[in-house]
């Protein structure tokens, strides 16, 4: 049975967050959204008809006619465009591309409708749940990991089995706000999801602002091209997420939380629900209420203030700091914003103490980071290293190395954010660590944690091109520095400009220099480091670029 505009829209507008449910209730219903919904939508929930139809058309995956949600999209990410996109673009009727889906372990991912199906043939295309993270090769030891392997763990039995909810319960029971913070401050533990910031010291800011109700959001769009960690956690592990963020709630004093999730993990949407739902009907969750929101596909909505303005209905550009989201996040009231990885490493911290978790990094580094590792080496997939492991001990001795005959010329890192690290890099003295104050003395840093590998096949402008290509398709167009930007360093690297290795580098440099000190948000600052870590690295094949434009 279908429903009329008018019953969604008196379903959704008295809930919290309603505008993007909203859009997805009507989106599933007609396919696409007409022009008569969204005037209907912006009546009902006194919206200015130009704002929304503006929202509307910056997300990608809201379709405004049809075949609409029916046709099929195709990833193009830097890993999927090598494992055959091209193939299914062709013969698949009615394909688009998307931008990386989040399946580089498993290309090349189709999302049609709800079904996402994977394969490099139009005949070869098949449903394939998350891969489970291989079998721990270290001996460290895993945080977030450790027990996601377990049978049945999505499921509330499955998860108790080995201790689940133990953290919550104790926390509830036997600690004060300020004791569970006092532990995640001692272990170490930062943001996973890029910022890197102290947990402990924004969940205090939060617990100590004025105003309420306050608000705990996870942010796991997970839209950074090479990373596909927190679809892993998300799929094997759900109750690990709800119970880190019960515990959030209970440190901070929040009320209500949000998980905001990317429109291309339509199977993780119905595992998280199913897997609040389970916790509510037990009482786990009792004094906070928890909602799955879904995101509509914008890269810039990873950005913890986009997200929020995304979440509030309102157009994803990114808001101006400060106010910061601990005083002035959802709804302008005090907010924590965690992502995936961060939130299911905060009941292991509880259960067996900081000491243990600082214990599981290298030297004086703290803790964990799940690497998303994919491209060119022979077994991709999650892994979970000690802060400061060498990156020649996981690409070579953890995930065997390029294939055969190969050598290894690149890697990404933080997805594409962290600019690229070429072979003075990766076999040069000292070795490479996987920690930030290694990474950046070299130009990139960690974020996320995303690591495509390129072999010796690969033409290195090409990609540093199709990066920032994806840059400029990307930016949100708030500031000119990173609208301008973008699209200038797209142009460099596609042909235009100076035709001279000194000239082109003055210019590009200018450029980068440019939009590092004037961008508003992250994208615009981390896009030039593509160009930055080219020049770095492969100077040799941006000579033979330039001069192939000569001849």
């Amino acid at each position: 049975m279908k429903h009329s505009n008018d019953e969604l829209i008196a379903r959704w507008r008295g809930e919290p967050a309603p505008l993007l449910p909203l859009l997805h209730a009507l989106h599933d219903r007609d396919g696409y959204l007409s022009d008569d919904a969204l005037r209907a939508v912006a009546k009902g929930l006194r919206l200015p008809i130009a704002d929304l139809f503006g929202t509307v058309t910056f997300y990608h995956h809201f379709s405004r006619q049809p075949p609409g949600k029916a046709a099929p999209r195709v990833c193009d990410g830097p890993v999927c465009k090598h494992r055959g996109t091209q193939a299914l673009l062709q013969g698949l009727p009615g394909a688009t591309v998307m931008p990386c889906a989040g399946r580089c372990d498993g290309p090349v991912p189709v999302l049609q409708g709800d079904l996402v199906r994977v394969g490099s043939t139009p005949d070869g295309l098949a449903e394939e749940p998350s891969p489970l993270p291989p079998p721990y090769p270290g001996d460290r030891g895993e945080c977030v990991f450790a027990e996601i392997r377990t049978h049945d763990r999505a499921t509330l039995a499955g998860y108790r089995s080995t201790g689940g909810y133990r953290a919550l319960t104790a926390a509830r029971d036997t600690m004060t706000p300020n004791e569970i913070i006092d532990v995640i401050t001692a272990s170490g533990l930062a943001g996973r999801g890029g910022a890197g910031f102290p947990t402990g010291r924004k969940w205090k800011a939060v617990a100590q602002a004025p105003g309420g109700p306050k608000t705990i959001v996870c942010n796991a769009d997970e839209g950074e091209p090479g990373c596909f960690k927190d679809r892993a956690l998300m799929d094997h592990d759900p109750h690990a997420l709800v119970e880190g963020m019960a515990i959030a709630a209970l440190a901070t004093g929040a009320t209500r939380g949000f998980i905001y999730l990317r429109y291309e993990y339509p199977q993780t949407l119905v595992i998280l629900e199913d897997a609040i739902a389970e916790a509510q009907r037990v009482g786990l969750l009792d004094g906070f209420d928890l909602y799955v929101r879904r995101g509509a596909g914008a890269y810039v909505c990873g950005e913890e203030t986009s997200l929020l303005n995304s979440l509030e209905g309102k157009h994803p550009f990114p808001r101006n700091r400060p106010p910061y989201p601990v005083t002035h996040g959802f709804e302008d009231r005090p907010t924590v914003v965690n992502n995936v990885e961060t939130l299911c490493a905060v009941a292991p911290i509880l259960r067996h103490g900081a000491a243990w978790y600082r214990d599981l990094g290298l030297g004086d580094h703290a803790g964990t980071k799940v690497i998303s590792l994919s491209g060119d080496v022979q077994r991709p997939g999650n892994y979970e290293v000690p802060i400061g492991l060498p990156l020649r001990t996981l690409l070579h001795e953890w995930a065997g190395g390029p294939a055969p005959g190969r050598t290894i010329q690149a890697v990404t890192m933080a997805g594409l954010s962290g600019g690229l690290l070429g072979p003075d890099a990766l076999q040069g003295t000292p070795a490479v660590t996987l920690d930030e104050p290694c990474l950046r003395a070299r130009g990139a840093f960690l974020g996320a944690g995303g690591i495509m590998v390129f072999d010796d096949t690969r033409h290195m402008v090409e990609l540093a091109h199709e990066a920032m290509e994806f840059f400029a398709h990307e930016s949100c167009g708030k500031c000119f520095p990173c609208r301008i930007g973008t699209q200038r360093l797209t142009e460099r690297l596609s042909g235009g400009g100076p035709v001279t290795l000194d000239a082109w580098t003055a210019e590009v440099t200018d450029i980068g220099d440019a939009m590092k000190a004037t961008s508003a948000c992250g994208l615009g600052t981390a896009a030039p480091l593509i160009t930055d870590s080219l020049l770095r690295y492969f100077p040799d094949q941006v000579a033979r670029h330039l001069a192939g434009r000569k001849a």
